[in-house]
């Protein structure tokens, strides 16, 4: 092998080597976390490319690192994969104790399976874009077919920290439960700094109230409601659902939301991954002596009585923005009001786990969701 070949091999495998720690490990700062979603979630990929580099051998002290930096990195990436197998199986007999052995038509029968890793992504269902509120020029986007007998609604609330993205974010489970009898609503709201709390709940209550509104107008049953939200969205999912007061919400799914605004104040996360202060002061209108209503009425882990609806909660334990913490307090918030509820537990995820919807995390996390939908909404 060339010199600069040798160089090439040795590069590649020391980079892919560096992006295999963070498979095991926190990153340390900000621009390192979609690089370690990469790695827990597309790693049997990466390992892939590793065992390749590996396989032209060793020989000189170059060579020889190159080959041992792979070797790594295979076992790295392959974490997540086979500490997948142990979590499926506590999602399972969960899922089990609270819905028997419900299997929905055609829904994947195990929670996780090495041959999905390598499937497709879901097939893409038609979709219209709509204004709900002229007003504030806020859209959504509805996931069809858009005919037959009226559907159950999820209606999806993509994250950001409540200062960033839209309805377009991470839109394979809009795709998924579209193909598998559900009107999906992904929707956007007003964001921070500009627009502080309550006018992000607000909004998902207005989108509500729009979409059963024109339910005629994309098959949809109003009495059969959903929500579902990532990071910043599943804290307003859940917050929306449980003050809503509306029989229709039959559930709320959050994707490591934020559950106590006041606890994420009092335990920022490490400030060179993210500015939780900055965060929340500017989503929230201030600190919590300057605003403490908006941090109480911003924190569903207040408000959680007897009647709040059924709840599935999904989180990676190593999750470096929205603390693993933030979901068992819910949790025990829930099980001591006796709510039906669920906590999916990743314990080899970070923020964003479901961005590869085969991956190990988007499998069991979709395992539970339509386990969940299928429970609450027939």
């Amino acid at each position: 092998m060339s010199g600069t070949l040798t160089l090439a091999r040795l590069a590649v495998a020391g980079f892919l080597f560096f992006i295999s720690l963070f498979a095991v490990f926190k990153v340390p700062i900000g621009p390192l976390w979609k690089p370690a979603v990469g790695a827990t979630e597309y790693g049997h990929f990466l390992a892939i490319i590793c065992l390749v580099i590996a396989a032209a051998g060793w020989g000189d002290l170059r060579q020889t690192a190159a080959f041992a930096l792979s070797m790594c990195a295979v076992v790295f990436y392959s974490t997540p994969t086979l500490r997948a197998f142990g979590a499926a199986e506590v999602v399972e007999a969960d899922g089990h104790a609270i819905w028997g052995d419900l299997t929905p038509r055609d829904a994947q029968p195990k929670p996780f399976s090495l041959a999905r890793l390598f499937a497709g992504s879901p097939p893409a269902a038609p979709t219209q874009r709509h204004v709900f509120d002229p007003e504030h020029g806020l859209e959504l986007e509805v996931y069809g077919p858009f005919d037959g007998s009226p559907r159950p609604l999820v209606i999806a609330i993509h994250g950001g920290s409540w200062n960033s993205g839209d309805y377009t974010q991470l839109p394979a489970i809009n795709h998924y439960l579209a193909g598998r009898g559900y009107a999906v609503a992904a929707i956007t709201y007003r964001l921070a700094p500009e627009h502080t709390f309550p006018k992000q709940r607000d909004d998902v209550l207005t989108a509500i109230a729009w979409l059963k509104e024109n339910a005629d107008r994309f098959g949809i049953d109003p009495t059969r409601i959903a929500l579902l939200g990532r990071s910043a969205g599943g804290q307003l999912a859940v917050l929306s659902g449980y003050v809503a007061d509306d029989p229709a919400i039959k559930g709320v799914v959050s994707y490591y939301g934020p559950m106590d605004m006041n606890y994420a104040w009092t335990h920022p996360t490490n400030p060179l991954v993210i500015d939780t202060p900055t965060t929340l002061s500017e989503y929230l209108g201030g600190t919590p002596d300057e605003v403490p209503d908006q941090f109480r009425d911003a924190s569903p882990w207040g408000l959680v009585t007897s009647k709040t609806p059924p709840t599935l909660l999904i989180h990676g334990v190593r999750d470096e923005l929205v603390f693993y913490v933030q979901t068992e307090r819910l949790q025990a918030k829930l099980a001591e009001e006796g709510v039906q509820h669920l906590v999916v537990t990743l314990p080899w995820a970070t923020h964003g786990l479901e961005a590869n919807p085969t991956g190990p995390s988007g499998q069991i996390s979709t395992w539970a969701v339509e386990r969940f939908l299928a429970t609450v909404l027939n």
